[in-house]
């Protein structure tokens, strides 16, 4: 499938690649085929110098002009009238990858709840597929942030001099007790569902709503739900805060799937980069890529500490902090400071 487009005054293309090939998963399950929607901005130089590889969030898609467009489009820091920028939608989630909803090609029926489990390591094994696909030998820089830069970081390990920039966003190279408590009590809201089990395309809808509503309790600082639902008036009941977080809830309920949302939390829990690579230390100093590591300094879920010790434990590592009262959810709002950074990192040379 090809889908053309115009966008900000500049061509964006829709494709999905297929593989036919099997993919064999660190469960030891193989997904026999899989698809890939992924969408590109821009062109390529002639010495195909110029990609900027993009790897989405945990509900995100590959849109990313939409999503971070503070950082890519016309006249801002990734200009697709300079770099080519691609972003490619993760395995397991429903935005045109192969997820939960899918076909089984063994059964001739949807996945559902038989969807194999995935990795950060997997993910970034079938990116690899369709780099290999488009022939793209070299990427100037690869950025992701929070299971975006889990899969970066994977896939850094494995492209060495393939990659000459890694940017690793509020993200971390093992996923801590911490964040899989969250996710855990994420995924039992859904299980309170009554519809999870279910093989429909909405069980878990009203489940998911609450399992959003808790994650952007993580995402957020108290210092942010106190200056932005803050009251003006007395009252006992029906308070700002309830109504946000309902509010998203309900929102992302109705763009995503229950099953995907799983999967890919799932996936988040399963990351250790040091997995079979002699530990986290070890496999850090294989990158060789230059990183940056850009933590939130209010940040709930990934700690400002987790990118700090990224960015010492590689080669070649840079540490800058996103100073906000948004929490994790900065990576996705701050792009003044973002571009600060990420200028300044490029010019370091």
């Amino acid at each position: 499938m090809n889908l053309i487009s115009e966008f900000a005054d500049l061509t964006m293309t829709i494709e999905t690649f297929h593989s036919d090939q099997p993919l064999l998963l660190e469960s030891g399950e193989v997904l026999e085929q899989f698809d890939l929607a992924y969408t590109t901005y821009g062109q390529l130089n002639r010495e195909k110098s110029n990609v900027i590889w993009v790897i989405h969030a945990l509900t995100g898609d590959s849109k990313a002009a939409e999503w971070w467009s503070g950082l890519i489009g016309e006249d801002k820091f990734y200009d697709p009238s300079q770099y080519f920028i691609i972003c490619a939608n993760l395995l397991g989630s429903n935005y045109g990858s192969t997820n939960p909803l899918s076909l089984n090609p063994k059964t001739g029926e949807n996945y559902f709840y038989d969807f194999p489990q995935i990795t950060p390591r997997d993910l970034a094994a079938s990116l690899e597929r369709l780099r290999t696909h488009l022939q793209l030998d070299q990427i100037h820089t690869l950025i992701g942030g929070s299971l975006g830069g889990q899969v970066v970081l994977e896939w850094a390990v494995t492209l060495g001099q393939k990659l000459d920039n890694a940017v690793v966003l509020a993200s971390t190279a093992k996923t801590s007790p911490w964040v899989i408590g969250l996710n855990e009590t994420q995924r039992m809201a859904i299980e309170s569902d009554c519809t999870w089990g279910l093989k429909q395309e909405d069980a878990g809808k009203k489940g998911l709503e609450t399992a959003r509503a808790i994650a952007m309790i993580s995402y957020r600082h108290p210092d942010d739900l106190a200056k932005k639902q803050k009251e003006t008036e007395e009252k006992l009941d029906g308070f700002r805060a309830s109504s946000y977080l309902r509010y998203q809830g309900q929102k992302l309920a109705n763009r995503f799937n229950a099953l995907s949302y799983w999967t890919l939390s799932k996936a988040m829990d399963s990351h250790d980069l040091g997995r079979n690579r002699d530990g986290i230390d070890h496999a850090l100093s294989q990158i060789q890529a230059k990183v940056l590591a850009i933590g939130v300094n209010s940040d709930l879920l990934f700690l400002p500490e987790e990118s700090q010790l990224i960015s010492k434990k590689v080669k070649r590592g840079t540490y800058k902090e996103i100073t906000s009262t948004a929490g994790h959810d900065a990576f996705l709002i701050e792009f003044e400071q973002l571009t600060f950074h990420l200028r300044s990192f490029y010019l370091e040379g």
